[in-house]
C-alpha cells in the first residue's frame, strides 16, 4: 500500500528564469564579486509543488527588506509560510527559500505561481 501510495505522489516543478549579465566582460576578472560588476537586474525563481506543499526559491540582487516584503506577498497568495530561509551569497546576490503550504483558498497552477511572484519581484524592484 505504501509502494501504491509513492508512485502516485506527483510533483509539479516551474523554473522562471530573468538573468542579466552582472559583470561587464571588457571590466571583469575571474572574479565574480569585482567591484565592476553592473547593478543590473538578476531574478530567477523555482517553484516545486507536491501535494499542499510548496517550496519556492529565489535568486536575486540583495536587496535591504525585500525578503519581508517577498514574504507577505507570498501569504496574500493564500500560502502559509512554514519556514523560510535568507542568505546573502557574494557582494550582490541573495538566496531565498521559502516553504510554504497551499491554504484552501490557493487556487493557481505552479505556472501561474512564479508568473504572481515575478509580478511581484518587479513591483517591489521599482519601489
Amino acid at each position: 500500500m505504501l509502494e501504491v501510495q509513492t508512485a502516485t505522489k506527483t510533483m509539479e516543478s516551474v523554473v522562471s528564469v530573468k538573468k542579466s549579465q552582472l559583470c561587464d566582460n571588457d571590466h571583469s576578472s575571474s572574479d565574480q564579486n569585482s567591484d565592476s560588476c553592473s547593478n543590473q537586474t538578476l531574478l530567477e525563481i523555482e517553484a516545486r509543488v507536491s501535494n499542499k506543499d510548496v517550496l519556492i526559491r529565489i535568486h536575486c540582487e540583495r536587496q535591504k527588506g525585500f525578503t519581508v516584503k517577498i514574504l507577505d506577498e507570498i501569504e496574500k497568495l493564500h500560502l502559509t509560510v512554514v519556514n523560510s530561509s535568507s542568505l546573502p551569497f557574494g557582494n550582490y546576490i541573495m538566496v531565498i527559500t521559502v516553504v510554504a503550504q497551499m491554504e484552501d483558498e490557493f487556487c493557481m497552477t505552479v505556472e501561474d505561481l512564479v508568473r504572481n511572484l515575478r509580478l511581484t519581484f518587479s513591483k517591489l524592484h521599482m519601489n
